[in-house]
């Protein structure tokens, strides 16, 4: 049976700027489909900001099909008011892709840049260079927004095809070695 091709949409929210990455994934390998920036700071209404959050998440649901929804979870800072606006703006981007019926994965800033670099305290410069490799992209995008959200579908992917994944969904070591004894050595 051939392996049937996933869509991953990532998204780096934003309330100024959100990131947004889509790869496509057929058995072990993933390629870039797009990847872009939505611009919210010409609005001064927050409300608004998160009405177009809604609108895109949903446009790129409708165009590109994805088959699976990763989000970077918000970093903890220290005002208050900023950090509950990136919330809102991660709420909005969550509830939209549930309703279009996708399953939902968020990762920590840290989590994604291990899984895409190997260091968790990587640069966004260091990022994009491993992006580029993994990826084979030629052009680097205007705002590194945009491959941050590419990032986190890639963190998705590699941590979906983690041999790791299916213990974290089953129910232990000893669940998954009754399906797949072919991996206990002798």
């Amino acid at each position: 049976m051939a392996n049937k091709a996933k869509i991953i949409l990532g998204i780096d929210p934003g309330t100024l700027v959100m990131g947004y990455g889509l790869i496509r994934v057929e058995g072990k390998k993933a390629s870039l489909i797009d990847m872009n920036v939505l611009k919210l700071s010409r609005l001064k209404d927050h409300y608004e900001r998160l009405q177009l959050i809604h609108a895109r998440v949903n446009e790129l649901i409708q165009e590109y099909k994805p088959t699976c929804f990763a989000i970077e979870a918000p970093f903890f800072g220290k005002n208050v008011q900023s950090m509950l606006k990136l919330g809102r703006a991660q709420g909005v981007a969550i509830a939209t892709a549930m309703q279009a019926g996708l399953t939902v994965a968020e990762y920590s800033p840290k989590k994604v840049k291990q899984s895409v670099t190997g260091n968790g305290n990587s640069d966004k410069e260091q990022v994009w260079l491993m992006l580029q490799r993994i990826l084979s992209i030629k052009e680097r995008p205007d705002y590194l927004d945009a491959t941050d959200a590419l990032a986190v579908a890639v963190c998705h992917f590699y941590q979906e095809s983690s041999p790791l994944a299916a213990v974290s969904k089953s129910k232990g070591w000893e669940q998954f070695l009754q399906k797949h004894p072919e991996r206990i050595s002798r």
